[in-house]
């Protein structure tokens, strides 16, 4: 039996974080070796959750964490996602990164330096499996019907527009096609920010209300009917445990950036 995969999770103490930390060491073929907290930095991660000491000691940054590492998983913030990844990948660590806010730019970059230092990095906007699955389902529909905008729903307190969820999806529909447009967006007449925002050819229109966690919704439309794909999101991490698990497992095997959890699902069965 080959050695458990040892496993740093970063943001192991915000909302994802705790969950996380159950399946991975309930997991026999993996290891938590350590976590990455600046709130809870210096110590025990079982106590700085309100348990019992577990062994695994938590750092203030990725770089102090990742000696013996072999996957690291990014659960932070938009403003700190991109400073840890690359830092991991320096380090020939490979990573998973539930984190929103990276751009197409930062994505190159992070493929780039990744297949550089021949280390994997699977990045997915919702780690969630039925959220893989309505992504698979849009970009199945997007081969075969031409206009489709996206609608972004999140909570009142969500910072970052459009969610990583929605923005992923608009930059993989890209890769299918740009939908077409029935009226150019700058002709029209009046706020052209009412069309919402344009981000790989898709109008993306963010919602922010409260009650909302994530909510993806994705409509095609063809004269006289319409298609709407759509995920949402409850009020706990749970759902996202399983497929990012999936993922870390699967990042060693792999060089370069794997966007999306259904890449990952549909290359591997």
């Amino acid at each position: 039996m080959s050695e458990p995969l040892s496993v740093c999770i970063a943001g192991a103490t915000g909302w994802t974080g705790p969950a996380l930390v159950r399946g991975v060491l309930d997991a026999p073929d993996l290891s938590l070796r350590s976590a990455v907290s600046r709130s809870a930095a210096g110590r025990d991660l079982g106590e700085a959750l309100g348990g019992d000491a577990i062994g695994v000691p938590v750092f203030g940054s990725v770089t102090e964490a990742l000696d013996g590492i072999d996957v690291l998983v990014d659960y932070t913030s938009a403003t700190a996602v991109k400073a840890n990844v690359m830092a991991a990948i320096d380090a020939g660590v490979g990573v998973v990164i539930g984190s929103s806010g990276l751009t197409a730019d930062d994505f190159a970059e992070i493929d780039a330096a990744a297949r550089e230092r021949s280390v994997g990095v699977v990045a997915s906007g919702n780690f969630s499996l039925t959220a893989a699955m309505c992504q698979a389902g849009a970009l199945l529909a997007a081969r075969h019907l031409p206009q489709w905008e996206v609608i972004d729903y999140a909570s009142a307190t969500k910072p970052d527009v459009p969610s990583g969820t929605a923005r992923e999806l608009a930059e993989r529909l890209e890769e299918i096609r740009r939908p077409e447009l029935g009226h150019p967006i700058e002709d029209l007449h009046g706020p052209q920010e009412a069309r919402g925002a344009t981000v790989a050819g898709t109008q993306i229109h963010s919602v922010r209300l409260p009650s909302f966690v994530v909510s993806t919704e994705v409509v095609f439309g063809l004269p006289d009917e319409r298609l709407t794909i759509r995920h949402d999101a409850g009020g706990t991490p749970e759902p996202y445990v399983a497929g990012t698990l999936i993922a870390v497992r699967g990042v060693p095997a792999l060089v370069g950036l794997t966007r999306g959890l259904d890449t990952l699902l549909l290359e591997s069965g």
